[in-house]
């Protein structure tokens, strides 16, 4: 199948959960184009096999609109996905998350894992994920993170596999989510109030879930996940049976789905999309305002800079700590498959604009006084993700106003790295320090 025509599948995707499963009003413009930032960076972390944490009230469809997504890029029934999930409560057990001993077995004398089917399928889905108390959320980590799974004397290591977690808003019941697990997450989003009249339309629907629904494909599903055979054997026959249900799911209800190959065709065309130059060098000045300190050498999390510091009004002195560097992966693969999606040849500023509050929103701690200056500010967003995109719009002005400078500085540098013998372009930007610092060190 031609790349063009993968992308129309996909599109149709997007187009039957949004008219018939998860209704909603778009709240975000790429061009000429408006999207659902839910629906859409669902759709997205669902074909990069990424991690989403998607927030928002109760009710509002955080969780159901990752499994319409997970059903159909996977091609899994809706049931299936049901089952798989995990509830995030404090009594929650790593037998439930993970595995749990065959006793049959065990009273043999053999240690046996009977692994969960979040363990196995390449969908994850945890609901209510800061319900976990800090202990239980370290041990999802290296699942999260590799996709191996370690139970007893016994691993896994998953090829392929996506992640969505669900976080209510902060209350008496929840927790704080450990940096290093906030961090492995891609992108955050809130599932918003779709408005009065599609709320309205909503509570007169039927329930149309069940066209996802087959009780006889998922029994054949959970047959094959029980049984005890080799991981990847039983994938491959997972992924035979994915295929067979999409067929039938086409010829019955003329819902399309994905295949394996058709997703790592849509992973191989995205990684190919290059960033333009203007792309590359923003994405560059983002980078330094989110690293750099004048005074400490770069941002820590344990080191505060003084008034005075003549980059004051740079977004490194209202930060308290130092972006990770799973976060240029992230713009990168996001505004890749942003830029596949809408057919651009190429990822533009536009795309990188927007994608940056969504990957960076969960990532920034900000200092108390900066949160209490902007606390009031009128909004639509949840306020990190408000704080986030202010930044963006903030960074982009000052680049918009230097840009040829910058791409200027950046030119010369690498023609010093190459050999020549010139001074690097001063400026006033964090960029430009950090440009003359390599330079440096190289010399």
């Amino acid at each position: 199948m031609e790349d063009g025509s993968i992308r129309r599948k996909v599109r149709d995707i997007y187009g039957f959960i949004q008219d018939n499963l998860y209704l909603n009003r778009p709240d975000m413009r790429v061009g000429e184009e408006s999207f659902n930032s839910a629906l859409l960076f669902s759709l997205l972390t669902a074909l990069n096999r990424g991690k989403e944490l998607i927030i928002g009230e109760p009710g509002l469809g955080k969780t159901t609109s990752a499994e319409y997504v997970a059903a159909m890029t996977y091609g899994l029934p809706l049931g299936l996905i049901w089952a798989s999930e995990v509830s995030g409560h404090p009594e929650q057990t790593e037998e439930k998350i993970i595995g749990r001993p065959d006793l049959g077995r065990l009273n043999q004398g053999e240690e046996v894992v009977v692994w969960s089917y979040l363990a196995q399928l390449p969908i994850k889905i945890v609901d209510e994920i800061n319900r976990l108390p800090e202990t239980k959320q370290s041990m999802i980590l290296d699942g999260v993170d590799r996709g191996n799974w370690e139970y007893l004397n016994d691993v896994i290591i998953n090829e392929e596999y996506c992640l969505f977690a669900t976080a209510n808003y902060q209350d008496r019941g929840t927790n704080t989510l450990i940096a290093p697990l906030i961090d492995r997450f891609d992108v955050i989003v809130e599932s918003r109030h779709p408005g009065t009249n599609i709320a309205l339309v909503i509570g007169m629907k039927d329930k149309y879930e069940n066209v996802l629904r087959s009780p006889v494909y998922e029994r054949d599903f959970q047959e094959i996940l029980l049984e005890r055979q080799d991981y990847q054997e039983k994938m491959r026959r997972i992924e035979d049976l994915c295929n067979r249900f999409g067929d039938h799911m086409e010829k019955e209800f003329h819902v399309r789905m994905l295949s394996q190959g058709e997703r790592k065709e849509i992973r191989d065309c995205m990684q190919e999309i290059p960033l333009d130059l203007d792309a590359n060098a923003f994405l560059r000045a983002v980078i330094a305002e989110l690293s750099f300190c004048f005074k400490y050498g770069q941002k820590r999390s344990d080191e505060h800079c003084e008034e005075g510091c003549h980059y004051t009004g740079f977004v490194c002195h209202h930060i308290k700590n130092c972006i990770s560097n799973r976060f240029p992966m992230t713009v990168r693969t996001y505004s890749q498959s942003l830029a596949w999606l809408k057919g651009d040849v190429a990822v533009g500023i536009e795309q990188i604009k927007a994608v940056l509050p969504y990957t960076l929103a969960h990532r920034l701690q900000w200092k108390e006084d900066y949160l209490a200056q902007k606390q009031g500010d009128t909004r639509r967003d949840p306020f990190q993700i408000y704080l986030a995109r202010e930044m963006v719009n903030e960074i982009y002005r000052r680049y918009n106003e230097q840009s040829r400078h910058i791409k200027n500085a950046l030119a010369v540098a690498y023609q010093a790295l190459s050999g020549k013998d010139l001074e690097p372009i001063e400026g006033d930007h964090p960029i430009y320090a950090e440009i003359k610092r390599d330079l440096e060190e190289v010399r």
